[in-house]
């Protein structure tokens, strides 16, 4: 079995790669109709200081109207759509690599006005700085999980 291929088989596996693309798809519209890759904007809504712009909030907002009713009634469900089960995380703990990787990830969307998913979007719609903005982000990635291993 190929890596990414539920274990329920071809159909399933099939299935689930197109769910993600349509997935994937729609994320990326969202980002780029919300504003998310555009980092002025998301510099905006992070600066309180100077001229916040407020929208992203409405965005964010927008987003767990979505999220919190419809994650109940996923998680009701005996099984997903196609696979085998739900991988939902299991530990509950807080370590201090978890509060500095926050904290590193939230100077970089301050910085950058990027994070990830809107880095890719924006990359893939020919952001010279977003391009390299994914690609120090995949060489940090790199670097921590050589770190991780030692």
């Amino acid at each position: 079995m190929s890596v990414g291929v539920p274990a329920c088989g071809g159909r399933c596996g099939v299935a689930s790669l197109v769910l993600a693309i349509v997935s994937g798809a729609l994320f990326g519209a969202g980002l780029v109709l919300g504003g998310m890759t555009d980092p002025s904007k998301v510099i905006g809504f992070l600066d309180v200081t100077r001229h916040w712009d407020p929208s992203l909030a409405l965005v964010m907002g927008g987003a767990i109207a979505v999220y919190a009713p419809l994650v109940r009634v996923v998680q009701r469900r005996p099984a997903p759509w196609v696979g085998t089960g739900f991988h939902l995380p299991t530990r509950r703990d807080i370590e201090p690599t978890l509060v500095i990787g926050a904290a590193i990830f939230g100077v970089g969307w301050g910085l950058g006005g990027l994070c990830p998913g809107p880095g890719v979007v924006a990359a893939a719609a020919g952001s010279h700085t977003a391009a390299l903005f994914v690609a120090a982000m995949v060489v940090g990635m790199l670097a921590q999980h050589g770190w991780s291993r030692r």
